[in-house]
């Protein structure tokens, strides 16, 4: 059984660059569909429900045919927002040591890393999700639909941006690069580094 889990802070900790109303419905109603439906759809599946959920979706040729897509779509909302939450906080330090290094080396900069990131994330086409991923040893930037996981094709996330409009919609309606732009403020490359070394 999967569970919802808690908000690693308050649920206004992110304002002003992300309210906490958005928080609220974001966490309580869409992340808790996710689990819910993604519980309900491995039903008599025990075998799976065993799984860790990176598991589960980096081999989904496990599941059985019938419940697959429901698997991918709720497993991989579940995944996606049970990382998003953990990588966003209320105190900004800017990447340093190895995973700095590392963004130097593949970007050229980290302001070039930044606007590269910020571009595919104003351009990506309705909804799905934008990420910095470990794929071979090396940093790659790679988009997703919907919510299609890295780990599906054998990459490690460490950092992910929502661009679904209920991401951000309440505070900035259609504004995505403003969303965008504020979002650079919140995230916790503490957390991010910590992935990355993992």
């Amino acid at each position: 059984m999967f569970n919802l889990p808690n908000l690693p802070y308050p649920d206004d900790v992110l304002e002003p660059y992300i309210d906490k109303q958005t928080i609220k419905i974001h966490h309580d109603k869409h992340h808790a569909a996710y689990v819910k439906n993604l519980n309900e759809a491995l039903i008599g599946y025990e075998d799976l429900l065993n799984l860790s959920l990176e598991d589960l979706l980096k081999d989904l040729s496990r599941v059985p045919e019938d419940i697959r897509t429901k698997v991918r779509n709720n497993g991989g909302g579940h995944f996606t927002h049970s990382l998003f939450w953990t990588i966003m906080g209320s105190k900004f330090s800017p990447p340093e040591g190895k995973l700095l290094e590392a963004i130097n080396f593949t970007f050229g900069s980290f302001e070039q890393f930044k606007e590269k990131f910020s571009t595919m994330a104003v351009n990506h086409f309705a909804s799905g999700w934008v990420w910095l991923v470990v794929n071979k040893d090396k940093l790659e930037i790679m988009e997703t639909d919907g919510h299609d996981s890295p780990l599906m094709e054998g990459k490690k996330p460490i950092l992910v941006l929502d661009v679904w409009e209920h991401a951000y919609y309440l505070k900035y309606q259609n504004r995505r690069p403003d969303y965008i732009m504020s979002w650079w403020n919140i995230v916790n490359w503490e957390q991010v580094s910590k992935n990355f070394k993992s």
